[in-house]
Order: C-alpha cells, then sequence, then structure tokens
C-alpha cells in the first residue's frame, strides 16, 4: 500500500523560506515521477512541480524560488521554497505516479496524493 505524508509546513512572513517534505513508504521514488500541487479554499487544486529521473519543471510563478528534488535514499521529496509570497498561501500536497509506470518513460496521471500540509505566508 502507497503512502505520502507531507510535514514541514507553517507560518512564515513574506520572503522567507519553507522546506516542506514528503515521505512516501510502499513506494520506490527514485523510480517514478512525482509532484508538488497546492489549492486555496475555492479554488482548483493548482500543479506547482515536477520532478522525473532526468530533470524538473515548475509553473511559472514559483520558477527560480522554488526547487523540488529528490532523496532516494530517504523515499523524499521535497519542496524548497525560498522568497515566499502572499500568494503562495494554500494547502500543498505531493503526488506520485502509478508503481506501474515505466521508469524513465513520460510521467503518467499522479495516482497517489498525500494529506497535505499547510503553508501560510503573512505580510
Amino acid at each position: 500500500q502507497v503512502q505520502l505524508v507531507e510535514s514541514g509546513g507553517g507560518s512564515v512572513q513574506a520572503g522567507g523560506s519553507l522546506r516542506l517534505s514528503c515521505t512516501a513508504s510502499g513506494y520506490t521514488t527514485s523510480r517514478h515521477c512525482m509532484g508538488w500541487f497546492r489549492q486555496t479554499p475555492g479554488k482548483e487544486r493548482e500543479w506547482v512541480a515536477t520532478i522525473w529521473r532526468d530533470g524538473s519543471i515548475y509553473v511559472d510563478s514559483v520558477k527560480g524560488r522554488f526547487t523540488i528534488s529528490k532523496d532516494n535514499a530517504k523515499n523524499t521529496l521535497y519542496l524548497q521554497m525560498n522568497s515566499l509570497k502572499l500568494e503562495d498561501t494554500a494547502t500543498y500536497y505531493c503526488a506520485a505516479e502509478p508503481s506501474a509506470s515505466v521508469p524513465g518513460s513520460i510521467c503518467s496521471p499522479f495516482a497517489y496524493w498525500g494529506q497535505g500540509t499547510q503553508v501560510t505566508v503573512s505580510s
């Protein structure tokens, strides 16, 4: 059974930094695409970043400020968030493609989701 557990959320002032973690169990992070999403009340869930074996990609609004990475020895996905803005306030979710996805191929739609961690940025 695949389980994704996020941590690291909290409250921070604008301009500050946070690092989110997503620890996977029953899943091999080194083999698969994983990503981060965020959602605010009343809005659709927004994709933030995806990482695969050879690279990563970001939504324009976080480019140059956020970095997605994996520590495969720890089976953990990270999102380093720097220069945080008020509009980054959201619940952040990690996600992973199906375990049956072929490693190294185009990322499959995410099938596994964490429970979310709240990030609040204040002025």
